[in-house]
This record gives structure tokens, sequence and C-alpha cells, in this order.
């Protein structure tokens, strides 16, 4: 995951990608971003600290090649003090072994 280890499940790399933007490692959300889907500037938002993940619900597709997970996760913006919440269910695809995010359904 973040160590380059790949993760075993679609929630493995959802957590490691939220790590990824907690400590603001563009690299690791680019390199597990599936490259057709994947945008030209990945980027971090310095002024967003982000407070908690909660995983609301994982599933893996019987052929092992997709898979989804719900999330919430909470956020401050460092400026304005403003609290606020991201809610998405994200879709994530396995090839040649790697687990990758897709997109937001």
């Amino acid at each position: 995951m973040l160590d380059g280890v790949p993760a075993e499940t679609p929630e493995d790399l959802m957590r490691s990608r939220y790590t990824a933007f907690a400590l603001g490692d563009a690299r690791h959300l680019a390199d597990t971003w599936f490259p057709a889907t994947r945008p030209d500037d990945v980027s971090v938002d310095a002024g967003t600290t982000w407070l908690g993940l909660e995983v609301l619900s994982s599933e893996e597709a019987s052929d092992g090649r997709s898979g989804r997970v719900a999330f919430r996760a909470r956020w401050r913006d460092a400026a304005t003090g403003e609290l606020g919440t991201l809610e998405e269910d994200s879709r994530f695809l396995r090839r040649a072994g790697r687990w990758y995010y897709a997109d937001a359904l």
C-alpha cells in the first residue's frame, strides 16, 4: 500500500488512499488510480485536514476483478474551520494482480 505492497482487497486500497489524502501523498494516489480514469493532475489540497474514515460497505465481485467501497470521510478546512463530510461509493478494478481506484458511482 503506501509502502508499495499491493492492497489485498478494495477496502484495503480505500484505506490506504484515505491515508494518502491525510498525509498529502499525491504519488500514492496517482499510482493507485486506474490509468484510464486518472486525471492529468492528481494533487492534494493542503488546506484540508482529514479527521476520520468510516467504511459503510465493501464488496468484491465473485470473479475478483472489480469491487466497491462505500465510505464517509470527515474533513476540516484549515483556513475557515468549516467541517464537512465526503460520502462516496467508489468503484475499484483489479488488473495484473493489483487493485486500482476507478471512479465514484
